[in-house]
């Protein structure tokens, strides 16, 4: 489970933010709720939170400088406002994604899902896995394990991954680990052997056949066309 803040003014925007997320069973808890920013940096402070909705234009200090005083947290800002400014400024202190208001559902689940990195769905357990899988992708993870961690049947776990989310459970583990191993040789430069070992694969022919499966290329390839 994430845990949470909202900081807007408007107390009707921190309600259907709310609505939204305990409606459709979002593995987000909301921890507390300011309507200006230092309460808003307040709760920062004295609570575990990683995610924050925040408004830009609230009394006693404004959201940019929430954020410079409580950086290393997913933002997700809220505003009223279709403004390059607000956005560029937002985006340079860290923002990782701005909705607009009105605030729709679908638009919200998008943001959050962007967010965590992971698909969000209705179902509670289903949200528990993939969130173990995206934390621990690197490991040795198999149908069996999963189920005698949930409590499920294996066949429960099955038709949770190919009815909600299209796919096996086993090929959703092999793309959470492709996608950080992407990561890992864009962005760290690491080897293609390290890259392998760190997102859980013992073999490189294993690690080679998953990569062109997901990215349609080779590791070789692939950080050819990337530089």
């Amino acid at each position: 489970m994430i845990n949470a803040i909202i900081a807007d003014d408007e107390p009707a925007v921190s309600n259907i933010i709310s609505h939204f997320i305990q409606k459709e069973n979002l593995p987000v808890s909301i921890v507390g709720m300011a309507e200006n920013g230092e309460e808003a940096l307040k709760l920062l402070k004295n609570n575990n939170v990683s995610l924050v909705f925040l408004d830009i234009l609230m009394p006693f200090m404004n959201g940019f400088k929430v954020m410079e005083n409580a950086p290393d947290k997913d933002y997700i800002i809220i505003t009223a406002y279709d403004s390059f400014e607000y956005a560029q400024q937002a985006l340079r202190l860290g923002a990782r994604d701005i909705i607009l208001k009105p605030i729709e559902y679908k638009q919200l689940l998008q943001a959050i899902t962007r967010v965590i990195g992971w698909k969000v769905t209705g179902n509670d357990t289903l949200n528990e896995i993939l969130e173990y899988i995206n934390e621990h992708y690197y490991e040795n993870i198999d149908l069996q394990k999963l189920s005698g961690m949930f409590y499920i049947s294996p066949s429960h776990v099955s038709r949770l991954f190919k009815q909600t989310l299209g796919t096996t459970t086993m090929s959703y583990i092999h793309e959470v680990r492709i996608k950080n191993a992407v990561k890992l040789l864009r962005e760290d430069g690491q080897s293609i052997k390290r890259a392998a070992e760190s997102t859980g694969y013992e073999s490189l022919n294993n690690f080679y056949k998953y990569f062109k499966k997901f990215t349609g290329s080779t590791p070789a390839a692939y950080i050819q066309i990337y530089k």
